[in-house]
């Protein structure tokens, strides 16, 4: 069975806002070992980050992007529309970074393969999508956090971020990757305060995505999970340094405790 499979080694990157960015980390840190992913696949923050590194990005030059692109201020990802009837922010900013950073709108022109996970609304699942020519459609599906991003209609279906039924999509990696290697970056935690609006949206998204990405953990054989990321919340975009160094130092510890 295992001569069949056609990627020997494949990276499942979880949704999770800003908590995503320790994905740029986690990937740096393998890289470092010789681990190279072949295959990725993702939910939210994790299909963003999962696109860029399938289009051939490293992980320094993500983050030169992140800086280039003043990134660091969630409010940078906002395009208020005040009269939308799907959510409070468009997705203009999504679509210019993909339309600068991966010109081609097709998953063939990517230089790995690529899977992410979406929710159709209207069959009430999550789906896969790895082929076609609507590439930055699926992503900006992928990534839209119900009511604060507009629904993505695409086809006559209506689409949000896959994360709020599947957060880890391994899915479509078990049937043709060696080894699995799953990137958790909202573990467990106790929620202690909630200062604003956005501590409270945060939270929302964290205990959401927690529950359906445990249901995963089983089928990853390798799990990493970025448990030192706890004063964040999912928009604390402010911190990416921080948060990209904790992906990178969980990442080396947890290598270090399987060698």
């Amino acid at each position: 069975m295992e001569e069949n499979l056609l990627y020997n080694t494949g990276i499942c990157l979880s949704g999770g806002g800003a908590w995503g960015l320790a994905h740029i980390g986690v990937l740096e840190a393998l890289e470092e070992n010789g681990i190279y992913p072949d295959m990725i696949s993702g939910s939210s923050m994790g299909s963003i980050i999962g696109v860029l590194y399938a289009a051939g990005y490293s992980p320094k030059e993500m983050k030169e992007i992140i800086e280039t692109e003043h990134l660091s201020s969630p409010f940078r990802l906002f395009d208020f529309r005040l009269f939308s009837k799907t959510g409070f922010s468009s997705h203009h900013t999504l679509r210019h970074l993909l339309r600068k950073y991966v010109p081609v709108n097709d998953f063939a022109a990517l230089q790995k393969k690529l899977a992410v996970c979406v929710v159709n609304l209207n069959k009430g699942k999550w789906e896969i999508i790895d082929s076609g020519q609507k590439l930055h459609e699926y992503i900006v599906a992928s990534s839209a956090i119900p009511m604060l991003y507009e629904v993505e209609e695409i086809d006559g279906y209506m689409y949000v971020d896959g994360g709020v039924l599947n957060n880890l999509p391994v899915d479509p990696l078990k049937s043709v990757c060696k080894r699995i290697i799953g990137i958790d970056v909202i573990p467990y935690y106790e929620q202690k305060t909630f200062d604003n609006k956005l501590s409270v949206v945060s939270s929302y998204i964290y205990l959401q995505n927690y529950h359906n990405s445990k249901k995963r953990h089983k089928f990853c054989n390798d799990l990493i999970f970025v448990n030192n990321i706890e004063k964040y919340h999912a928009f604390s975009f402010n911190a990416y340094k921080e948060i990209i160094q904790s992906g990178y130092d969980c990442t080396v510890n947890y290598l270090k405790s399987i060698c």
